[in-house]
């Protein structure tokens, strides 16, 4: 009987090993295309160091805002700034799937017995790995300027980094799903990337903006990253940690919900 049981449940497992299977070759795919792309890697650094490096310096020199006073205003952006290189590398991230549909590829991804909900999962775990190397590498950066990391803040910030990409790996792909042209991706992605930037609060704090500010800040999935990291890292914060991630995570649900979505409605040419 145990032996029926056992030989009933083996084509079940041999679904969850194909599924995670078809996953893993989607993921390393996307994760090969960006380790040959030194370039793309070394400028997605340098423009967020920039950031910190001259803008937190120079208007540090004449910020006084109370919630910088003890820490400094190069210590309070840097969160920021880790949210400013996951918020362009994970939406332009979206673009590949235009790449991918003039150069047929994605014809021959859609052809195969590979449920579109996979392909979504695979392609956003890809994003999700290049937002990640490029975030270890400004955190790492993080201790020349003094921040003091503690065990269970990194695992806790790492956690931050791939629900945040996650969210906007998922709309940059969402975005690229239903465009064919990859300059108007270009154009419509600077009307969406420095929005979620500035108002997320990665420059300056949110506790005085005008009411109708405040509702934009609210719905931008990016202010919650930046404020659970600004916790993690420096202790300050304007909401509590919990309720952040339950925002965040919140919003993943929803993207990858609305991803998986576009990609089972999405044309290959």
């Amino acid at each position: 009987m145990e032996k029926e049981v056992l030989w009933r449940d083996m084509p079940s497992m041999e679904n969850n090993f194909a599924f995670f299977e078809k996953i893993y070759a989607l993921w390393l795919r996307e994760f090969k295309v960006f380790l040959r792309e030194k370039s793309r890697l070394v400028a997605s650094t340098f423009t967020p160091l920039l950031w910190l490096f001259v803008v937190g310096i120079g208007f540090g020199s004449v910020a006084t805002l109370p919630a910088m006073s003890s820490i400094g205003y190069q210590k309070f952006i840097f969160p920021g700034i880790v949210c400013m290189s996951i918020i362009f590398t994970s939406i332009f991230f979206g673009s590949y799937i235009i790449w991918d549909r003039k150069f047929d590829f994605l014809k021959s991804v859609m052809v195969a017995p590979v449920n579109r909900a996979t392909i979504f999962v695979g392609k956003a775990l890809g994003g999700m790995t290049s937002s990640l190397i490029q975030a270890a590498i400004l955190l790492a950066i993080g201790v020349v300027i003094g921040i003091a990391y503690s065990p269970v803040g990194i695992i806790e910030t790492i956690v931050i980094v791939l629900l945040l990409s996650f969210i906007l790996t998922s709309l940059g792909l969402i975005m690229g799903s239903y465009m064919q042209s990859l300059e108007g991706f270009q154009m419509i992605v600077s009307f969406v990337v420095f929005p979620l930037f500035f108002l997320s609060g990665a420059l300056f704090p949110l506790e005085k903006l005008p009411q109708w500010l405040m509702v934009l800040t609210s719905i931008d999935p990016a202010t919650y990253g930046v404020d659970a990291m600004r916790i993690t890292m420096l202790g300050i914060g304007r909401n509590s940690f919990a309720l952040d991630m339950v925002a965040l995570l919140g919003f993943a649900i929803s993207f990858g919900a609305i991803g998986a979505y576009s990609f089972a409605r999405m044309k290959a040419v």
